[in-house]
């Protein structure tokens, strides 16, 4: 039987993509099963690195609190076979050593992220994390700041030395934008949006949103600007806004919390004051300006809007102040003479 012309080739091609089809299938599988030797832990850090893109800070977090489940179970080989009843040992063994109800919720939080990603990676059947009841906590308000106050501690900032215009511009952005210290920090020149009146702030999980600054903030900016143009900066940081004079790179959370603490000292202020504080004022001066709790969810970046409604605790509490405060009713009773 005649065969057409090219048959041997197309039958030799034929075979040849088969065989190299089985042994690119061949590499995967060994690619997979190298993958799988891993330990649950180090592809849990793999999973919080890459695909929930965790901030360093967060990510340390969540790892430190596997750490002390581990040592607790004798090891991270047992982690995958620990039950409910070994988990609420671990949870009462950190009432008994005096951790508190908020970190203990904290520490659950991260326990059930392992467990959750340990079964859908399959190193698990069920999550023994599901039945676990949260630490019952006391409501904590915030401290806030009244716009005096905050008045009070921009004017305390000496603008004669070299950081002093930063520094004021740093308060302004804090208090103006709500911005977490770590979103402070990391902003970049390509961030703004001065023209249009936003700054793109990238949050937790890398997520992103674009939040409306103000025009005293502006001119606070653009003042640093200038000032800022005379620091030399190190490779690499040239986008990051705020720049340490003495090390020409960007400013780290603790130096900017040391920072406001001198200032508030300076400025009077008893309160426990943090870089917080000022997100804290931003978000309860908007509720008690009348704006909705979606919009300042929103310009918080809070995924869940039960985080932000601790504003409208703090809005009641101040509401019912004022009402003892002002209220006829509540003044001290006169006794009359007779």
């Amino acid at each position: 039987m005649l065969q057409p012309p090219g048959y041997d080739y197309a039958i030799f091609y034929y075979f040849r993509g088969i065989k190299e089809f089985l042994e690119r299938m061949s590499g995967i599988e060994k690619v997979r099963k190298r993958r799988d030797t891993k330990s649950p832990v180090a592809r849990y850090r793999i999973y919080l690195q890459l695909e929930k893109s965790l901030q360093p800070n967060t990510l340390n977090a969540y790892l430190s609190d596997v750490d002390k489940l581990a040592q607790f179970a004798g090891g991270y080989d047992r982690l995958p076979h620990l039950n409910i009843n070994d988990l609420r040992e671990f949870l009462a063994s950190l009432v008994d050593i005096g951790i508190t109800p908020r970190s203990q919720a904290r520490i659950l939080s991260s326990l059930r992220s392992l467990y959750g990603f340990l079964k859908i990676d399959g190193f698990i059947e069920n999550n023994p994390t599901e039945l676990l009841d949260s630490p019952k906590m006391a409501m904590h308000l915030p401290e806030v700041l009244t716009l005096q106050e905050i008045d009070d501690i921009i004017n305390t900032i000496d603008l004669s030395k070299k950081e002093g215009q930063r520094n004021r511009a740093m308060i302004e952005l804090l208090y103006s934008c709500g911005l977490r210290v770590s979103e402070l920090c990391n902003l970049k020149i390509s961030e703004l949006y001065l023209d249009e009146q936003f700054i793109r702030v990238t949050g937790k999980g890398e997520k992103q949103r674009l939040v409306p600054i103000s025009s005293r903030a502006i001119a606070e900016l653009e003042a640093y600007f200038t000032d800022r143009s005379f620091i030399e900066i190190k490779p690499g940081y040239e986008d990051y806004i705020f720049i340490s004079e003495r090390l020409k790179k960007p400013l780290s959370r603790i130096m900017v919390f040391r920072f406001i603490k001198d200032l508030a000292e300076a400025a009077g202020i008893k309160k426990n004051i943090s870089p917080h504080t000022f997100r804290h004022s931003f978000a309860t001066h908007l509720l008690e300006g009348g704006a909705n709790l979606r919009v300042i969810q929103a310009m918080l970046g809070h995924e869940s809007i039960s985080t932000t409604e601790i504003y409208t605790h703090i809005d009641r509490t101040r509401l019912r102040e004022e009402i003892i405060m002002h209220h006829p009713r509540n003044y001290p009773k006169t006794t009359k003479k007779i």
